[in-house]
């Protein structure tokens, strides 16, 4: 994660016309290296340099070799060489010159040596061409299964041999160029609702878990007369169980039978479509007239009423987003002159290719309207275009990005198009396109930002017509949505519980246990004792156990808890026994994390720094932590966030200090005017020793703030209780006691930070607990930065004083009517 010395402001910018996933200063990004890579150097931090191991070395100079003799059939002589390095090139994200690092050390640990020549690679069958391109054999030697190598390579040589892509393509359409359709938007048309209005599918494919972000949704969509069909990742089988709950209600909501693992970029997103467009037209039952296709992270910015109106005026169009930019230019930044395969999860690279002659190849935005008579021939048609598409699509980086509107460019509908894709998508280049999808696929894209309160106005534009806008985030922000739905659909009635409230679920009994990290395991666990100590504290009376308990098994759900926008905390359901009946209840604990940041005391006259966290999975497109709440233990690798107001350029310095008070790090930042946020991970050597860590910020040496965070010592390795052996691997703090190769032995005195040989030897004793004398230093270090603020019961209980989940405010079981669907209302909607 590199460390960016500034951000640039953000501005309010008016709806972006280039509706696709592929950064607009492509031309400055270098999507040449993705070399082989392990695990521990795929983390490395940007600003630490490594040589090159023998391996890849050798595979370097094969791939130098061999990039002369590429065959021709491959499309055009690349002069690309080859960069396998794994420090940044030019897409670097990070700004070097303004973090002076006082102290770079490579990383010490874990690194396995490569031995001297390329891995060995093993298929069921060998390869049916000798496989040269550069681009192919990277792919080969980073792809994890044999199969998916096998793929590779029998894709590569039927592409080599000609065999996969079609050379020539056949257009159908009778117009010179693109259809010029102008559609108007009528405010008002509303009130003219046509004799015959159109019927429309909605087609939802969903990942994740937010099962209440997307209740809400369907919520503001829903009316009787239309179709849901629903699809849901293969891999997200919370959120699938939830759509299977609701779908049962309403005759009109269908849930695929099937279900694909649908990367960004991959290939199979297209297949998706495909498909539900295919069960569509089976659907003899469902007389639908458009196809629409949402993400759980969109929301209506029209009534449904405004939609069916406006589509009923258009029925024989088809909307969809186009680029807006040279045609040649979209062709060479979409990759679509590149060969591409979806397998393991990953979009490969494979090496260059042709566009097909006869046709206009286009493409933009892959959210669209289509009518059926269009959705029919794709999906049924046999002639030249539609095959050959089909075919040339499987092959390409984000396909559902130009698949459609090529194909309708060059049909006989191709008068049907509209330029416009009826959305608003929330474009913020510069803080979207930050390479971040390189772990799938080998490119490099962006991704929208979330809508925030101030973009409101955004949806009250008239220039074009639209109706949905995309995206939401109810962990990011919930006010947004709630703004949209007042003002489509008016106000809840005053003291309706819930509505400022957001739960997000983050483990689920059925998930199974082995599907948590052991940080998470430890720290529910932890949470859930919390919990009890709670109950005993506050409801027991002397002499009486009925709020007495006995922690049985593993947590049974975790919610993320928001109230106004804010983290609150976690919500852990558990199981435990009531000592008074030893009978078996169910609870559910709200713990909340301590203020941990604090700015000295007496503050100084440096007022630039709000806020500094510490944390895991930053997200730089957000600007905010994706691991809420900072669960953190030894072998994970911290990130040092700062949050700064507008003030003059200055020079801070951090400093990282563990639990026994060595030093692990320390780096000078330069914080530049304008900067709102810095962030920098320093590589520290693992593991990290568990205990509660400390961050001082300094300008011209005096404190500014501090900081404090949590590394949990493990009570579980492997989802098992922690053995004595690898409780002293883990908790013993790095090799020699160093983080860094350079000590910082030096600052202790100069800092006021003295070592304690007391707090050594009692670090050494606490590396080698196990068992319920482990459970009670982690319960100290849990209870030092979190509290448990409540507990209720979800069932009948013992205790006389606990509350039941549902009557509370804050419990995953308390009333939340803004994403609870009810029956269907007389008007045909549910909200």
């Amino acid at each position: 994660d590199g460390y960016f010395s500034h951000r640039p402001k953000e501005k309010m910018r008016t709806d972006s016309n280039n509706e696709n996933s592929v950064p607009k200063d492509f031309e400055n990004i270098d999507n040449s290296n993705f070399a082989p890579r392990t695990q521990r150097q795929k983390h490395q931090s940007e600003l630490v340099k490594k040589p090159l191991s023998k391996q890849k070395e050798h595979l370097r100079k094969k791939l130098e070799e061999e990039k002369m003799k590429e065959n021709l059939l491959l499309g055009k002589n690349s002069n690309e060489v080859v960069q396998f390095s794994d420090h940044p090139g030019k897409n670097s994200s990070s700004s070097n010159n303004d973090l002076k690092e006082i102290h770079r050390s490579p990383r010490q640990h874990h690194l396995k040596k490569s031995g001297n020549s390329s891995p060995e690679l093993r298929y069921d069958q060998p390869p049916k061409c000798e496989v040269t391109g550069k681009e192919a054999i990277s792919a080969m030697t980073r792809a994890k299964s044999k199969q998916c190598r096998q793929e590779i390579a029998d894709v590569y040589c039927q592409h080599k041999h000609g065999k996969l892509m079609p050379e020539k393509v056949t257009r159908f359409c009778t117009l010179e160029g693109k259809a010029n359709n102008n559609v108007q938007w009528d405010e008002d048309s509303v009130e003219y609702m046509p004799a015959n209005p159109v019927r429309i599918a909605f087609v939802l494919v969903v990942h994740g878990r937010a099962s209440r972000q997307l209740q809400r949704m369907f919520k503001a969509i829903y009316h009787k007369d239309h179709f849901y069909y629903i699809h849901v990742d293969k891999r997200s089988n919370y959120l699938h169980r939830q759509v299977l709950q609701f779908a049962n209600q309403y005759p009109n909501v269908r849930v695929t039978s099937w279900r694909m693992a649908t990367i960004w970029g991959g290939a199979s997103l297209l297949s998706t479509y495909l498909q539900t467009m295919r069960d569509l037209m089976e659907m003899n039952d469902w007389p639908w007239d458009f196809f629409i296709n949402l993400s759980a992270a969109d929301y209506p910015i029209r009534t449904n009423d405004q939609l069916v109106a406006f589509l009923s005026r258009y029925r024989d169009m088809n909307f969809l987003k186009s680029h807006g930019r040279d045609n040649a230019r979209f062709i060479r930044k979409q990759g679509l002159d590149r060969l591409f395969l979806e397998c393991d999860t990953h979009m490969w690279r494979l090496g260059d290719r042709r566009i097909p002659e006869g046709i206009a190849v286009d493409g933009g935005s892959d959210w669209f309207l289509l009518n059926r008579k269009f959705v029919e021939y794709v999906t049924f048609s046999t002639d030249d275009l539609v095959t050959k598409m089909k075919r040339f699509y499987s092959y390409t980086l984000l396909p559902a990005e130009s698949f459609f509107h090529t194909v309708l460019e060059n049909s006989p509908y191709c008068d049907s198009m509209v330029d416009n894709n009826l959305r608003i998508t929330n474009w913020n280049r510069k803080l979207g396109c930050k390479c971040q999808y390189k772990h799938i696929v080998d490119w490099c894209g962006c991704s929208p930002n979330d809508f925030k309160p101030a973009d409101f106005h955004r949806f009250q534009q008239t220039a074009r017509p639209t109706f949905f806008a995309r995206k939401f985030e109810a962990v990011v922000n919930q006010e947004i949505i709630g703004q949209l739905d007042y003002y489509l659909y008016g106000n809840y009635p005053s003291g309706t519980p819930g509505l400022r409230s957001y739960w997000e679920n983050v483990y689920d009994e059925p998930d199974g246990v082995h599907t948590l990290s052991d940080v998470a395991l430890t720290m529910y666990h932890a949470f859930s004792r919390l919990g009890l100590r709670r109950a005993e504290t506050s409801f027991h009376a002397a002499g009486d156990n009925s709020c007495r308990y006995y922690p049985m098994g593993h947590p049974v759900s975790v919610h993320l808890y928001f109230l106004a926008d804010r983290f609150q905390g976690f919500l852990i359901r558990h199981h435990a026994t009531n000592l008074a009946v030893s009978k078996l209840e169910t609870l559910e604990t709200w713990v909340m994390p301590k203020k941990v940041f604090k700015i000295a005391s007496p503050p100084s006259d440096f007022g630039r720094l709000q806020f500094s966290e510490i944390g895991t999975e930053w997200d730089a497109k957000e600007r905010l932590f994706r691991n809420f709440g900072g669960l953190l233990g030894p072998t994970d690798e911290p990130v040092g966030m700062q949050k700064w107001g507008k003030g003059p350029n200055v020079t801070v310095t951090v400093i990282w200090v563990d639990p026994v008070n060595v030093i692990a790090a320390t780096y000078d930042i330069l914080i530049e005017s304008s900067a709102e946020f810095t962030h920098y991970k320093p590589p520290l050597n693992l593991p990290l020793r568990p205990g509660v860590w400390t961050i001082k910020i300094l300008h011209h040496w005096v404190q500014v703030a501090e900081t404090k965070f949590l590394v949990t010592p493990l009570t579980f390795s492997n989802r098992q209780p922690i053995k004595q052996e690898e409780a002293m691997k883990y908790h013993s703090g790095p090799p020699k006691n160093a983080y860094m190769e350079q000590s910082f032995q030096g600052l202790n005195p100069v800092l006021n930070i003295p070592i304690s040989a007391a707090r050594v030897d009692q670090a050494k004793r606490n590396a080698g607990l196990v068992g319920t004398r482990l459970e009670a230093w982690v319960d100290s270090l849990v209870g030092s930065v979190w509290s448990a603020v409540d507990i209720c019961s979800t069932g009948p209980t013992a205790c006389p004083v606990m509350q039941g989940c549902a009557q509370t405010a804050w419990s995953s079981l308390s009333p939340d009517p803004k994403s609870e669907l009810g029956p269907v209302k007389p008007d045909g909607r549910l909200r």
